[in-house]
């Protein structure tokens, strides 16, 4: 089965962990539906994120309850998600890599690093890292396959129905804590549902350099609760 989104294309440093997981909205192609709900905070400022990595979960809370709940991919062995106490620093709903993507020219358009052109005529594309949301300097939540297993190069990844949720929620200063377990791991991390649709075909690469992937989802992101 083909990789998901190229994910397996690139290898490197931190930033380029983001790269991999793809960015897009072909839900319509997807053979395994995930969506998730997410709440209305009643005091915005109250809002805070909290990671497991041990249960690959996000937990977007508002005192003690739950705004966001949902799945995410985590760094991988030698690349690994570092923990701590953060906050969040930046937010780029059309973000691209400048140095993981692709090399265009009309309708030939190849994957490759930006420091490489295949040839003459060709212009460089960054990857979609839609919905990024950074918390340390070259890592950040962003939208992308949500595996498993660790699969990252230490950025967390969110799926696509996800993602913009995460990004409603969220603003620049919004405490981060990412820790091997959290408290929610036991109650509302225990079953919560995982996507499946990580191994899904990938999408026509000439779809990943258009703004089409940057298409917003339609419809209201946050309901009244």
């Amino acid at each position: 089965m083909r990789s998901y989104y190229l994910r397996a294309l690139f290898a490197g440093t931190a930033i380029g962990c983001a790269l991999l997981a793809g960015c897009t909205t072909l839900s319509t192609s997807l053979s395994n539906k995930y969506d998730v709900v997410a709440y209305k905070p009643r005091n915005p400022e109250a809002v805070r994120v909290k990671v497991s990595l041990q249960n690959r979960m996000v937990y977007v809370m508002e005192g003690n309850r739950p705004l966001l709940v949902t799945p995410t991919t985590i760094g991988k062995a030698g690349a690994t998600t570092p923990t701590g106490s953060y906050r969040v620093t930046d937010k780029i709903r059309r973000k691209r890599s400048a140095t993981y993507g692709f090399w265009a020219r009309g309708n030939d358009v190849r994957p490759g690093t930006s420091d490489h052109a295949p040839g003459s005529g060709y212009h460089y594309v960054g990857y979609p890292m839609a919905y990024w949301v950074e918390f340390k300097p070259a890592y950040g939540f962003h939208q992308g396959a949500v595996w498993p297993i660790p699969h990252s190069h230490g950025c967390l990844r969110l799926h696509p129905t996800a993602a913009p949720k995460f990004f409603a929620l969220v603003h620049e200063g919004t405490p981060v804590n990412i820790a091997q377990t959290q408290p929610e791991d036991q109650t509302i991390g225990k079953d919560a549902p995982r996507p499946r649709d990580y191994s899904d075909p990938d999408p026509p690469a000439t779809y990943m350099v258009s703004d089409a992937v940057f298409a917003p989802p339609k419809g209201p992101l946050l309901q009244d609760q």
